[in-house]
């Protein structure tokens, strides 16, 4: 079973300026790709007006619940016990965002539901070996 999770959650930009600064986004995983998580945010929060989606490591949302994590694009870290940042790193400037704990913590039980935590190895390349085994590779 190859089950797609979508999770839409609410994020807050941390900005230095007034305002209301709430988007919709979407938390996106799919045991196809069993080591990574993908966020997609709305074409109208870029700077140039498209879709912006980031892929990760799985690992690094979870362990980021509990620590701060992550050295590269992105990090994340908690924010007390009901909020968790994240930071989007790009040539452009760094975005950070808050999201409520309990929405990540809800996503990823239901990503190791469908891929558990050090399985993600068996769904490596399982779709070329289902190729391979009816004959369509």
């Amino acid at each position: 079973m190859n089950t797609v999770i979508d999770q839409a959650v609410q994020v807050r930009l941390i900005a230095t300026t007034p305002g209301p600064h709430a988007f919709p986004a979407m938390l996106h995983y799919q045991p196809a790709d069993p080591l990574a998580v993908r966020m997609s945010f709305p074409p109208e929060i870029s700077l140039d007006g498209s879709a912006v989606d980031w892929a990760f490591a799985r690992e690094l949302l979870d362990e980021g619940l509990r620590m701060p994590a992550g050295r590269g694009d992105v990090r994340v870290r908690p924010c007390g016990p009901d909020r968790t940042v994240m930071e989007f790193h790009a040539e452009e400037g760094i975005a950070m965002l808050q999201l409520r704990t309990a929405d990540v913590r809800r996503f990823l039980a239901r990503s190791y539901e469908a891929v558990p935590a050090g399985g993600e190895a068996a769904h490596l390349g399982m779709e070329r070996e289902l190729a391979e085994l009816f004959g369509a590779a």
